[in-house]
């Protein structure tokens, strides 16, 4: 454990060096500046880091041999990219809509590396799903009464299970705490009935395989997030029990794993999380069962960095502000929710070396029009001035790949980062900054006139 802790904080270090390092050459190499005022920075190399700290974590505790598929959750970095390169390390896609499921596949990933998970798949994705062969999670009765009439008209390689809420309880953030009371996704394991209700659903259903359950993500223990895994484990064995043979092959026990937001390591890590598992869930590793994991945010989030140019530096109330290029429209849960989301800043000169100099209390601020828009409320930071630069670290998932066109205000450009082999940074375009243009054309530029001559006098 202590080996685990160093080798942590020297990989820490390293990608807070790769950080400043980038951010420097973004600024050299004109991806930032007084036209690009908000750019996120992806680390491709601490990306492959994570896809093979989560490969190994696993590896260490299930015996060799043991099918394994780590999916990533799409939403939380929709970038075809970023799903490539985790592909090509090893790592497939849990998707949730059919935008995502598109996304998945011009990545290339394979329809078998492929799980379909959402509480709302109409018949049309369904169909498409067991058509390429993408696993499928049914969510509740209804669901399953949908893929009971696809599968009598065709016949599908799908691999199929039923999601169950084992309703063990929330964790510190309720928005991202599935396995509750009330949870609106799944099959709610306590309810009257349903226990036996999905125990029968198998037995009827020969092609039921696998069983999926998903405690949470950000803000659950990893003592919840075990439990999770062990309902679902308990509710295989019974089924294989009352089956009389191994009908249930293969467990996902989702995501979930929590960042570490407030410092730069990470913390819990995969190994951790793994053991953990493996010491309290013995018979989910012994070989019996295959196994799905959705890990999404903690594979990303410490690899991503907005960086925004600060445009004014003021005083109001004796309190200084920086208003910087980036607020709602890429951190909106920071912004409306700080206290279970903050996030770090860093502060970086006009040239994009971090700043030093003593800290000050200040506000940092983005660029919408209402109060709220703060990506840091009274943090001490090295006083940010005019033409500076203020970093949001740790905002690889959720944050710069998920827009809120709050005041038309556009998407940055997304560019990944790795070493040029000389010593310097080179960079690749993951996604293009948004134009004005863009913007006026996804609000309708080219319907100008449909409301106005909707219904006009005179017109049929």
């Amino acid at each position: 454990m202590a080996q685990d802790i160093e080798t942590e904080a020297a990989e820490a270090q390293e990608r807070a060096a790769r950080r400043d390092q980038a951010v420097r050459a973004a600024v050299e190499q004109g991806l930032l500046g007084p036209d690009a005022a908000v750019v996120g920075l992806l680390d491709v190399t601490g990306i492959r880091e994570s896809a093979a700290a989560l490969r190994s974590a696993f590896d260490a505790v299930l015996p060799p041999g043991t099918p394994v598929l780590h999916a990533f959750a799409v939403k939380a970095t929709p970038l075809v990219p970023v799903l490539r390169l985790l592909h090509e390390a090893g790592i497939g896609a849990e998707v949730a809509s059919p935008g995502e499921l598109a996304l998945a596949r011009a990545a290339g990933v394979p329809p078998a590396l492929t799980v379909l998970d959402s509480p709302a798949k109409t018949p049309a994705e369904l169909r498409e799903a067991l058509t390429l062969g993408v696993a499928v999670n049914a969510d509740n009765p209804q669901e399953l009464d949908r893929l009971d009439a696809l599968i009598r008209s065709a016949p599908t390689r799908s691999p199929l299970g039923i999601r169950v809420n084992p309703q063990i309880g929330g964790g510190a953030i309720g928005a991202t705490s599935t396995a509750t009371e009330t949870s609106k996704f799944g099959v709610a394991l306590r309810d009257e009935g349903a226990r036996e209700w999905v125990v029968r659903a198998y037995l009827d259903r020969p092609w039921l395989t696998r069983l999926h359950a998903h405690t949470g993500s950000q803000g659950i223990p990893l003592g919840l997030l075990v439990r999770g895994a062990a309902e679902a484990y308990a509710l295989a064995e019974e089924i294989n029990a009352r089956a009389g043979r191994r009908q249930v092959d293969t467990l996902d026990i989702g995501g979930g794993l929590p960042v570490n937001f407030a410092a730069e390591t990470t913390a819990p890590s995969y190994a951790e999380y793994a053991r953990l598992l493996a010491e309290r869930v013995p018979g989910l590793f012994d070989g019996r069962y295959g196994l799905v994991t959705e890990f999404g945010r903690s594979l990303l989030a410490k690899h991503g960095t907005v960086v925004a140019r600060v445009e004014y530096a003021k005083s109001a109330g004796g309190r200084r502000i920086a208003v910087t290029h980036a607020g709602v429209q890429v951190a909106t849960r920071t912004v409306y929710a700080p206290g279970a989301w903050p996030l770090r800043i860093a502060a970086y000169d006009p040239k994009g070396r971090p700043k030093p100099g003593p800290e000050v209390v200040q506000d940092v601020a983005g660029p919408a029009c209402f109060s709220g828009d703060l990506l840091a409320e009274g943090r001490a930071l090295p006083l940010l001035e005019q033409g500076d630069y203020a970093a949001a670290l740790d905002t690889g998932a959720y944050y710069f790949a998920h827009h809120y066109a709050y005041n038309s205000l556009a998407r940055p450009g997304i560019h990944g980062f790795a070493p040029d082999g000389s010593g310097g940074v080179a960079f690749a375009t993951v996604r293009e900054p948004q134009t004005v243009a863009e913007v006026v054309a996804e609000s309708g530029g080219a319907h100008a006139s449909a409301l106005t001559t909707l219904g006009a006098p005179g017109s049929r």
